[in-house]
């Protein structure tokens, strides 16, 4: 074991594991590369930023301080950081990842593994929370809190070690044959079994949301209804997203771990597959702040504020509109009932 570890700073291994698993390496620095790392960081800027904002907005006002807007705003905590990694993975890729040691190159490739995760875990959770909305179980009780920030601990606590597991020894050094070519210091059996956790992930996260759609179709159920019926069209385009983004970077770490070394071209383009999945983390904001009027006011107050600043005006809502929020579960065990049709408020329709 101490020799594994002696070798995690010995700059000439990534590049040993390169030369095995990639047929040609591309160390030139193009001008369609600079203009593809351009891109993707000022993609990954819009993710911090537009998460940051919805961070600042729960944060700041006490009605987001529910179940929903805490697994939201903890989302928005691991999409923000999912960002930051991705720039940093970009800026550390190209030429540059030959001069790494495999202690830093795990530390790349590992930070962008955890943020990932934790998104997923986040979205795992908000599924949860839903159901429990939809069908009124009763899951925190009066310690409701405590269990919330167990919960949230927990998704990050399992991100931290999937991510970390190739740096604590599950990795390829010593072992070439091995290794995966889309990550080559990561082994085939490691990528594999992160691959088929999410992939259970999204599986739990489908009968969550089958489930949801049955219990709002359902004749017996009393939250059926226009507003139900628009949470399960928001449910559905997040499931959709999930899915569109994930599903490529799923199939090609599956055929990854399949495909004996330098056997399928495609996997050297996998970097592709991966900014793809990044989507998802710019695309979930959005989704969940344009279904919440409340949220998206909140969110968007900053900017208000910054233009009438700057003496800017704008036909945004006038102060003190008081909007309901988003059907939680807390909401439910305080006995607060919702509406089974859209509530008018001041013109707004409660979504």
């Amino acid at each position: 074991m101490g020799g594994l570890y002696s070798e995690y700073l010995n700059s000439e291994k990534v590049l040993e594991h390169y030369n095995y698993t990639k047929e040609t390496l591309d160390t030139q620095e193009t001008p369609s590369r600079q203009v593809a790392s351009a891109f993707i960081i000022i993609l990954c800027c819009a993710i911090v930023v537009e998460n940051l904002l919805v961070l600042i907005a729960v944060a700041r006002n006490s009605k987001f301080h529910s179940a929903m807007y805490l697994f939201l705003g903890n989302l928005a905590a691991s999409d923000l950081l999912a960002g930051v990694a991705f720039v940093a993975n970009t800026l550390l890729s190209g030429p540059v990842t030959l001069s790494l040691t495999p202690l830093q190159w795990f530390a790349r490739e590992g930070s962008a593994f955890i943020t990932l995760s934790a998104s997923v875990f986040s979205l795992l959770a908000i599924a949860i929370e839903r159901h429990v909305a939809i069908a009124k179980v009763k899951l925190y009780g009066s310690d409701k809190s405590c269990r919330m920030l167990m919960l949230i601990g927990a998704s990050w606590l399992i991100s931290l070690i999937l991510g970390g597991l190739p740096i604590l020894g599950w990795n390829c050094l010593g072992h070439l044959e091995a290794c995966s070519t889309v990550l080559p210091l990561y082994a085939k059996h490691y990528v594999l079994c992160v691959v088929t956790i999410f992939s259970v992930i999204l599986l739990a996260i489908v009968a969550l949301y089958v489930r949801i759609y049955c219990v709002v179709r359902s004749s017996h159920a009393d939250v059926a209804g226009s507003q139900t019926l628009a949470l399960l069209k928001t449910v559905t385009i997040v499931l959709g997203v999930f899915i569109v983004c994930w599903l490529p970077a799923f199939s090609i770490l599956l055929l990854d771990s399949a495909c004996p070394v330098r056997a399928c071209p495609v996997l050297y383009k996998a970097h592709y597959f991966f900014a793809f999945a990044t989507l998802n983390s710019l695309l979930n904001p959005v989704i969940y702040t344009w279904r919440s009027r409340d949220l998206r006011r909140e969110v968007l107050r900053p900017l208000q504020c910054w233009q009438r600043g700057t003496g800017v005006t704008g036909r945004g809502g006038t102060p003190g509109h008081r909007l309901l929020p988003l059907r939680s579960s807390s909401s439910l065990e305080r006995g607060f009932h919702m509406p089974t049709s859209p509530t008018y408020l001041e013109g707004n329709t409660v979504v």
